[in-house]
């Protein structure tokens, strides 16, 4: 622990760049969009013991909590515009709601297979059943199911 403390009374900037980088670190392997902005603060602090601003550890913690707070309250703005709402994207399976799909396996019992964006699935039936061939509309995904009705 002292050549901790030594470390960092000789060469603060290293300490904070080492922090920095661990954040981020975990926030690459996490994805959270949190630990972004406590590793850009670290990172911030490091530089300015570069610098030559040397406040002492409770005055570099200071900085680094009140960069974090600024930082992230600041994010949340960019972040919303990033990810707006309503469906994801890469979420395909709620993509799929609303799209026509054509049945490949009739249904039997309320239940059948469908061909949508590229795969078939199984599905349940509401309503009346068409034939194979026919269209249907995807109404709700539930797992791996799909509930389809009709075409109109």
């Amino acid at each position: 622990m002292t050549a901790l403390v030594d470390l960092y009374a000789a060469q603060p900037f290293w300490i904070w760049l080492a922090v920095g980088v661990l954040l981020l670190a975990v926030e690459a392997m996490f994805s959270t969009e949190w630990l972004l902005w406590p590793a850009v603060s670290a990172g911030v602090v490091a530089v300015m013991t570069a610098a030559g601003v040397r406040l002492g550890l409770p005055g570099e913690v200071a900085v680094f909590a009140l960069l974090t707070v600024i930082s992230t309250l600041l994010s949340r703005r960019l972040i919303a515009k990033a990810n707006p709402e309503g469906p994801d994207i890469n979420d395909r399976d709620s993509r799929l709601v609303g799209q026509r799909a054509r049945v490949v396996e009739a249904f039997v019992g309320g239940r059948g297979r469908v061909f949508v964006s590229g795969a078939e699935w199984p599905a349940e039936i509401e309503g009346e059943a068409p034939g194979e061939g026919q269209d249907v509309v995807v109404k709700r995904v539930d797992g791996s199911r799909l509930t389809v009705q009709a075409a109109v």
